[in-house]
């Protein structure tokens, strides 16, 4: 992924997914699957970096 990809995931359309599943050996179904779990982990960061999250979970406390 480009820097401005990896910034805004919704710049990348469908033409931008079959060259990549192209390029990579797998399917545009995987990419999606790919680009759903980057949206996931990105949201879990930046939960985990809000408000203490981080120290709450060396405690033992998950803010999610």
């Amino acid at each position: 992924m480009t820097r401005k990809e990896r910034l805004n995931y919704q710049v990348i359309d469908g033409q931008r997914r079959k060259r990549i599943a192209r390029g990579s050996g797998t399917t545009v179904q995987d990419v999606n699957r790919l680009l759903k779990s980057y949206v996931d982990i990105k949201k879990v960061m930046k939960k985990m970096t809000a408000k203490g999250g981080l120290k709450m979970m060396k405690r033992g406390h998950f803010p999610f």
